[in-house]
């Protein structure tokens, strides 16, 4: 990808260098984007803590590890479903709502494990009723009058990809601090405190408020985003590249045990997550010549491309380090995946849109995972990037049209008018 300048079109007219601190400096951006990261620490959370709570309290021959896949299995379901409420009643109510259940949920868990199906209960409740704080966040970015233009657009999308590994990364060690200084019942409860504290930062300020009922659909449509193309072959796309990344934490297991290092086991999916946080931030630093859809195709490639060192690696210290290496495209691909998705969201379903893209992301995850044990595991982490950029590739005039990529971009008529934001 070639760079632009950064002062001037592709027409010569000249426009404003957009980097984080311009969006930083939108009212509410900054307090939307801390409030969203801590009410999104559940999700990194809430596996380790629900595993290290019923580990704690089971008896003999209960399924602990079953319950956190629960909970993942119940977020990627509930996820979208809770985002249609969020288009139709409004960001307040129904965060706020989502938010309290779930947080009763986590404390019902840590206060009595109880049996396995009492259990099974409030982890499908804790994580079906999780609020998509990370949809209706993108939803803002892109609604009319929070952005000045589509490049800050661009750029506040690439800041959420990039920060959003800090959940990823900080959730399990707050977790793993949290039991190391207490007991694994203070983690459920830490969880719950986060994920309500968030949401109120979130749900307070006026950009969230005024998101009401006027942002819900015409009509019901229960298909909703999948009755549009581009969609279903952006879902798709992100599915293979979500059995990667699912495929990941499967090879870190094998990889700790072929090398004798234990330490791979978490430190490759750290590593990954890393990289991603760096990509994703260089990614919006800067403006890309070329189209979103171009955008897609070749970060997907290079996600692809980017594995293949890790397949050959022949050491802990070099399989650790080209860890990083796919994930400098992965946070970038999703940033590209959210423009898209913000283009070709129809009219009132767009944070269900959102919570969509994440939905089909883990689901392919769990693909991933649940393959890594029938075949050869590193033959997956290729392959599924690979596959997505196949998609993309072929489905690229449906994906080019209608999605711009940033200001600088645009025509000069389209640059005339009032941002579609």
């Amino acid at each position: 990808m070639t760079l632009l300048d950064g002062t001037r079109t592709s027409a010569g007219r000249s426009v404003p260098v957009v980097g984080y601190r311009e969006i930083l400096r939108v009212p509410y951006a900054a307090r939307l984007l801390g409030g969203s990261l801590v009410g999104r620490l559940p999700t990194g959370m809430a596996p380790l803590a629900i595993l290290l709570r019923t580990d704690h309290g089971a008896g003999g021959g209960r399924p602990t590890g079953l319950f956190a896949a629960v909970y993942l299995v119940a977020n990627a379901v509930g996820g979208p479903l809770s985002a249609r409420l969020v288009d139709r009643y409004g960001q307040r109510y129904a965060l706020t709502a989502g938010a309290a259940l779930s947080s009763a949920a986590f404390l019902t868990m840590a206060a009595c494990p109880g049996e396995v199906r009492w259990t099974a209960a409030t982890v499908t409740v804790a994580g079906a009723a999780r609020p998509p704080l990370d949809a209706a966040l993108r939803t803002l970015w892109g609604a009319r009058g929070m952005m000045p233009s589509p490049a800050h657009q661009r750029v506040a999308l690439a800041l959420d990809s990039g920060t959003q590994e800090i959940v990823y990364v900080g959730g399990p060690l707050l977790v793993a601090t949290i039991v190391t200084a207490t007991a694994a019942s203070w983690a459920l409860v830490a969880t719950a405190a986060v994920g309500a504290l968030g949401t109120a930062l979130f749900v307070s300020t006026p950009v969230s408020r005024a998101r009401g009922a006027n942002s819900g659909p015409a009509q019901r449509d229960w298909l909703g985003p999948i009755r549009s193309r581009p969609l279903r072959a952006l879902y798709a796309a992100m599915a293979c590249a979500g059995v990667t990344i699912g495929a990941l934490t499967p090879l870190a297991v094998e990889a700790a045990d072929r090398f004798g290092a234990p330490e791979l086991s978490g430190g490759m999916p750290a590593v990954l997550s890393c990289g991603a946080f760096l990509g994703g931030l260089v990614y919006g630093a800067r403006t890309w010549r070329g189209t979103n859809a171009g955008h897609l195709i070749i970060l997907s490639a290079g996600f692809a491309a980017g594995w293949i060192p890790l397949t050959v690696a022949g050491s802990p210290a070099t399989v650790l380090s080209c860890a990083a290496i796919p994930g400098l495209a992965m946070a970038p691909l999703l940033s590209a995946a959210f423009v898209t998705t913000s283009t070709f969201a129809p009219p009132g379903h767009t944070t269900q849109a959102h919570a969509l893209l994440v939905a089909f992301l883990d689901i392919g995850c769990a693909i991933g995972t649940a393959a890594a044990g029938l075949t050869h595991t590193q033959l997956l982490l290729p392959a599924g990037a690979a596959a997505a950029a196949l998609i993309l590739a072929t489905t690229r005039r449906r994906l080019a049209p209608a999605c711009p990529h940033s200001l600088p971009l645009t025509s000069d008529r389209e640059a005339e008018k009032e941002p579609l934001l």
